[in-house]
């Protein structure tokens, strides 16, 4: 399996990080990986169960972020370079591993044509 560089920006504490590269570096717990229609990340979150975690998606930015009964805390947020189809996007819990597939949001056409008088 093929992780490629990143097409998102990593967002540390809900606030924007200087660079994208350097903050997944330090970053051992994710993973990422992207093709023409998904992105796919995976993170781990070990300790925490399904009913710990929860994931918030709007428009380009992902949010993972434990509930206040959860045995640990953990919250990460994700910027992505496109904006993501919630109803095409997935999670999965295996192992303390939460792998989420979101579904990149195929652009509408904005452009209007004009009859000629």
């Amino acid at each position: 399996m093929f992780f490629a560089t990143p097409s998102f920006n990593r967002v540390l504490g809900y606030g924007y990080a200087p660079s994208l590269q350097s903050s997944l570096r330090a970053q051992k717990h994710v993973q990422v990986e992207s093709d023409s229609t998904s992105v796919t990340l995976n993170l781990d979150v070990p300790g925490l169960s399904k009913n710990h975690l929860t994931i918030a998606i709007e428009d380009d930015v992902v949010r993972i972020e434990s509930k206040a009964d959860a045995p640990r805390s953990f919250k990460a947020a994700y910027q992505l370079a496109t904006v993501i189809d919630a109803g095409a996007s997935e999670a999965k819990l295996e192992d303390g591993v939460l792998t989420l597939k979101l579904g990149k949001a195929v652009p509408v056409s904005k452009e209007t044509h004009l009859s000629i008088n």
